[in-house]
């Protein structure tokens, strides 16, 4: 298994204090998704960064390929609501403890 840097990319800068209940909903049924990857090993750690230029979410998970991380970010809810867009990256040389 190798491990992927997982980049989920809000709509705007502001997004985390400016949600409409439709964007709360997908991202509580985000939320419940990656509960649910963390419960099944496949992310190691995941969560939102307070980035000063605007709230962003990153997870780390475990794959056999970048394919299957990218499939996973397909089935997020709040990409599929189209709230959200991401970005994958593979950690080559990455060590967990």
């Amino acid at each position: 298994m190798n491990l992927y840097f997982f980049r989920l990319n809000p709509p705007r800068a502001d997004f985390a204090q400016t949600m409409t209940p439709d964007e709360q909903q997908a991202m509580a049924e985000h939320q419940e998704y990656w509960r649910a990857l963390l419960a099944e090993g496949r992310v190691v750690v995941h969560g939102p960064v307070a980035d000063p230029e605007g709230i962003w979410g990153f997870g780390v998970l475990r794959a056999n390929d970048r394919a299957e991380v990218l499939a996973i970010g397909e089935r997020d809810p709040s990409v599929t609501a189209g709230v959200n867009t991401f970005d994958v990256f593979e950690m080559p040389d990455a060590t967990t403890g």
